[in-house]
């Protein structure tokens, strides 16, 4: 099975080679690309490979830019840091979409879908694929900058800036601004995800989606949790799952 890897970093990609020696030793890598532009010239002048592992972030841009230059039907692995609700949307029916770090199981996993499932898996038409791309690639500026919000008999506009964080309590959203105000906002937590800015807001719970910097500070909780201090200080404990803990600490840290 010839395999092209798109990853724009070195060490990465070193580790991919290795995995798929483990995983199955009659793999061969036939191309490793760190861009849109060298992907996009390498899979145009090449024979089709059987199976792609690419990772979205790359020296150019996102690797979803490949898709508009060039008919890509062959089976995509993704290997990045996006969180599981993409994931979930993406396992319908795709080949696979895996974390960094890689895992050798994980990778496994998928390499024994790709050959259950051979052919039968257009990936490049699936709709989970299209709904991933709706999710992931979309231009900055269609993330919300204001909220209208109603104070007595006034509305007035709340900039995203002015916001600490968004959290759900008795079946109603608010919003907390950096001055201690709440407000009501017609949108349930899903919607609100959605419009925001990933690297600056955070889903930590059902009930609390959050501004990187209204996180004071992190602390270790019970079953691998993590206890969230929020700054302005939150009514209720904010916790992050066990599943979704990693997924945290990566976003705090980048």
């Amino acid at each position: 099975m010839n395999v092209l890897i798109i990853e724009d970093e070195p060490l990465a990609a070193d580790r991919l080679r290795q995995l798929l020696s483990q995983a199955d030793a009659s793999m061969q890598v036939v191309g490793v690309n760190d861009s849109v532009e060298a992907s996009v010239a390498w899979l145009q002048s090449n024979p089709k490979p059987d199976l792609i592992l690419m990772d979205i972030e790359l020296s150019d841009g996102q690797s979803f830019a490949i898709f508009d230059q060039v008919a890509v039907t062959t089976p995509v692995i993704f290997t990045t840091s996006y969180d599981e609700y993409a994931i979930q949307a993406f396992k319908v029916n795709s080949i696979d979409y895996l974390l960094k770090p890689v895992k050798p199981e994980d990778l496994q996993a998928a390499i024994n879908k790709l050959k259950t499932f051979g052919n039968h898996l257009p990936f490049a038409q699936s709709a989970a694929v299209e709904q991933l791309l709706r999710h992931l690639h979309r231009p900055e500026a269609a993330y919300r900058e204001r909220f209208l919000v109603k104070s007595g008999q006034r509305y007035f506009s709340i900039e995203v800036d002015d916001i600490a964080y968004f959290f759900f309590r008795n079946r109603v959203t608010f919003l907390k601004t950096w001055k201690k105000e709440s407000y009501y906002i017609d949108y349930v937590m899903d919607e609100l995800e959605e419009m925001l800015p990933p690297q600056e807001f955070f889903r930590a719970n059902r009930q609390y989606l959050v501004h990187v910097k209204s996180v004071k500070d992190i602390h270790p909780f019970f079953n691998n949790k993590l206890k969230l201090t929020l700054h302005p200080a939150a009514e209720e404990d904010v916790l992050v799952s066990r599943e979704r803990a990693a997924d945290f600490k990566n976003w705090m840290g980048k």
